[in-house]
């Protein structure tokens, strides 16, 4: 190793050799200790020129030393790969390249080189282990060969390079530069040349470096050319590929160009704007329209002549047109009404739900007998999943038209209904217009789904623009504000569905022929799920009942525990779940059919979510019926005495105001009739009587509660107590009328999924009770109540009902 302050200065050894010819060939420096800088990608080689780029902060004072004396010699050694940051002499091989440095320039941190390869060299130790690095070297004797060997594979190379510049002339500059300095007969820099133009890798170079035999070394490079002709002739095929494909798409497009010009001066082509022109034309001239819209689309069809196509106005009119002479003017579909179809349909698409089939079938046998089923508007009204939107798809079959659905749920632009004027940017037609376009004609079933879920905003009522739309006596001139023509709605059937009445405004409602939709009982539901609901889950899931079986039972059990709502759509969710589970069973054991029971339900949903409803029962507990947005429910009421220290009622489970009222005249319509109801005359004076309402998170709101309380309160103050699975609805006023309410039907179905076999209902409800199905009041008796007097009767003395 070195001392940093007796720096090693090189020993200069030259010698000069002539050609032939006379000519300087090359002058060859051998110094026998170098300053050694280390290289990437690709060594150096003898008879190369090549740029390189250094690290100044790393090898500017190697550099500064390596050209004090003048020569700018410098040693140059190939590193496979830098591991770190730094460098150390156990990474460098053991033959190198020096070269002479020209033109040293500072380049953003950097310093630029030219290095000319002069010599191989083998380094025989380091002087300096660390930057800068100086070596001792000896240089590469030359071997006696075979000279007519060394001559063929001169010329092999030589004829090697002539074929790979005819491949890729880039070559061409470098050859220019090499016969500038050596001689062709020269074999071992015509080999370090043949080397240096090839893209072999730095291993493969390294390699040709290291060999001291000149023939050899042409061995080598003769293998690395002649790969690099196959990859230029592979090169240059691609090219040719890419060229043909370019020249020929040129030629088609000039062709096609031509042909333009061509069919152009023949008159055989039109351009955009009378090709729009013609279109619209034909398109209109298919329809049948009213005497103002010809007129207007004539308008129309002018402005679009003179427009230029590239201004906004153009477009404006284009899309316009494009939406006049899309509409079905005049173009209606064929009413295929037959009774007997209509029922197929629905029993097919349905189970249950008689009544509401018979409405529907009256409905149909109306519009056969005056020969139009236009001009009505059908409000399907009723809880989630009980199949609105499916009978209005089925009745849209039956009628063999067209079926279009949208939903209004959080609509709040009036826009959406009526279209927005076309002096806005991106205007378009309102709802009705795009439904008669999608659907073609102009008599379609339009389904209005959540009618009554539409918001309101400071950018209009949508349900104010829908009075237009659904109301015969009007809609036969319906305005859109885009295109601002007159369109006939009353040939459309309109079908709307709700949850509930309440949210919709009674302007609007009036309009609409109601169709109540109740709950389903469990058989209808067990029918609807064998007919249905299976056999559809089983095809989405490519599977057959024969590989998994559901018994009755199984459902039965599945409705009752897991899925008693109102409607069908959580029972679907949960027998596609089951359907998972199944498929996860047979691919993990092996199994090729799965019988689904009672056991392995509770398996795959776990324990049931509702028990059997046990009655409530006590001194002062009574049943009740009440109707939700679900469906109906029924309603335990409680009655307690809490002290006698003071008169008055205590009302819990976040009743409404309605019932709040209904507590009150229950409480004062009994302490007002003591002696009817054999109640001591002094018991209210000092009693203080909470009432509650079970569930106490449900918001709870009507009047219809008010017989119950009343006779929890009644129970409360004679001791009696009600043993038998009895329920009860109806309004009370203060002289003891019992007034009638709604959701009679959904109110016994939920009587009958409860187990409750006895239902008290006023008397002013019979007539919605005789039009209900027969097999909802099955084995149910009913008490019907004009006055109080007939429900204290029938729960306290028992009296027999129908």
């Amino acid at each position: 190793m070195t001392d940093d302050n007796n720096p090693i200065t090189p020993e200069i050894v030259e010698e000069e050799t002539e050609s032939k010819e006379g000519q300087l060939v090359q002058q060859v420096t051998k110094p026998e200790v170098l300053y050694l800088i280390p290289i990437t990608g690709r060594p150096h080689l003898p008879a190369q020129i090549q740029p390189l780029m250094v690290n100044k902060t790393r090898w500017e004072e190697t550099l500064t030393k390596a050209s004090k004396d003048g020569k700018n010699l410098l040693g140059l050694a190939y590193l496979r790969e830098v591991k770190g940051q730094y460098v150390y002499k156990d990474d460098f091989p053991k033959v190198g390249c020096i070269v002479r440095m020209m033109n040293i320039v500072d380049i953003q941190g950097n310093i630029q080189f030219i290095a000319q390869g002069l010599e191989r060299f083998r380094i025989i130790r380091f002087l300096s282990d660390k930057p800068p690095f100086v070596v001792q070297v000896e240089y590469f004797e030359k071997l006696k060969e075979n000279e007519d060997e060394l001559k063929a594979y001169a010329i092999a190379i030589i004829n090697a390079i002539k074929q790979l510049l005819s491949l890729n002339p880039l070559y061409s500059e470098e050859v220019r530069q090499y016969l500038g300095m050596f001689s062709p007969d020269q074999p071992s820099p015509l080999t370090d040349f043949a080397a240096g133009i090839t893209t072999a890798s730095g291993d493969d170079l390294q390699e040709v470096l290291e060999l001291p035999s000149v023939i050899e070394r042409m061995k080598k490079v003769m293998l690395l050319l002649t790969k690099e002709i196959e990859i230029a002739k592979l090169q240059t095929k691609i090219q040719q590929d890419i060229n043909i494909q370019v020249d020929d798409n040129k030629r088609k497009f000039f062709l096609k160009e031509q042909l333009k010009a061509i069919q152009k001066e023949l008159g055989l082509q039109k351009d955009d704007k009378t090709s729009d022109v013609d279109k619209f034309k034909e398109r209109f001239a298919a329809l049948k329209p009213p005497e103002h819209v010809v007129k207007r689309f004539e308008e129309e069809i002018e402005k679009l002549s003179v427009l230029e196509t590239g201004s906004s106005e153009y477009g404006v009119t284009r899309n316009y047109l494009d939406w006049i002479t899309s509409f079905p003017w005049g173009v209606h579909s064929e009413d295929n009404i037959d009774i007997k179809r209509a029922e197929e349909v629905l029993d097919r698409d349905h189970a249950g739900l008689s009544d509401v089939k018979e409405r529907i079938i009256e409905f149909f046998a109306a519009g056969i007998y005056k020969k139009d089923i236009s001009g009505s508007i059908i409000l399907f009204v009723g809880p989630p999943g009980v199949g609105k939107t499916s009978i209005g798809k089925s009745i849209a079959e039956a009628l063999g038209r067209k079926f279009y659905r949208f939903s209004l749920g959080g609509m709040r632009d009036e826009a959406e209904i009526k279209g927005h004027r076309r002096t806005y940017v991106g205007a378009l037609p309102g709802k009705m217009v795009q439904a008669l376009k999608d659907s073609k004609v102009a008599n379609p079933v339009i389904m209005l789904d959540e009618v009554d879920k539409i918001g309101m905003s400071y950018q209009g009522d949508p349900a104010s623009a829908l009075l237009e739309v659904l109301d015969p006596e009007q809609n036969a001139e319906f305005l859109d504000h885009y295109l601002d023509l007159r369109i006939d709605l009353s040939k459309v059937l309109f079908i709307c569905t709700a949850n509930q009445l309440d949210t919709i405004p009674p302007p609007l409602l009036d309009r609409m022929d109601r169709i109540n939709l109740s709950g389903y009982i469990t058989e209808e539901k067990m029918e609807i799920a064998r007919k249905h609901l299976w056999p559809k889950l089983l095809k989405r899931n490519n599977l057959t009942s024969r590989v998994i079986t559901i018994t009755d039972p199984t459902i039965r059990y599945l409705i009752e525990g897991y899925a008693r709502e109102a409607g069908v759509r959580t029972l679907e969710k949960l027998l596609n779940k089951i359907i998972r589970k199944s498929i996860v069973t047979i691919l993990k054991e092996g199994k090729k059919k799965v019988m689904v029971n009672i056991k392995s339900l509770e398996k795959y949903l776990g324990p049931p979510i509702f028990k059997h409803e046990r009655q409530m029962s006590g001194v002062g507990v009574v049943t009740g019926l009440a109707w939700t947005q679900l469906g109906g429910a029924t309603l335990p009421i409680e009655a307690v005495r809490v002290h006698d220290k003071s008169a008055g009622v205590k009302l819990t489970g976040k009743l409404g105001d309605v019932m709040q009222e209904s507590a009150g005249i229950a409480y004062s319509f009994v302490r007002a009739n003591l002696g009817e109801f054999k109640i001591n005359k002094n018991y209210f004076d000092k009693a203080f009587i909470h009432i509650h309402v079970p569930e106490g998170a449900t918001p709870k709101d009507g009047p219809s509660a008010g017989v119950t309380m009343a006779t929890a309160i009644v129970s409360l103050a004679t001791k009696k107590t009600i043993t038998r699975p009895l329920a009860m609805t109806g309004e009370i006023t203060l002289t003891g009328e019992v007034l009638p309410v709604g959701g009679i039907k959904e109110k016994i179905i939920a009587a009958r999924r409860s187990g409750i076999n006895e239902i008290i209902l006023p008397e002013g409800c019979k007539p919605e009770f005789k039009m209900l199905p027969e097999h909802i009041k099955e084995g149910i008796t009913f008490h019907f109540a004009e006055k109080y007097k007939d429900v204290f009767k029938v729960v306290f003395n028992g009296r027999n009902g129908s």
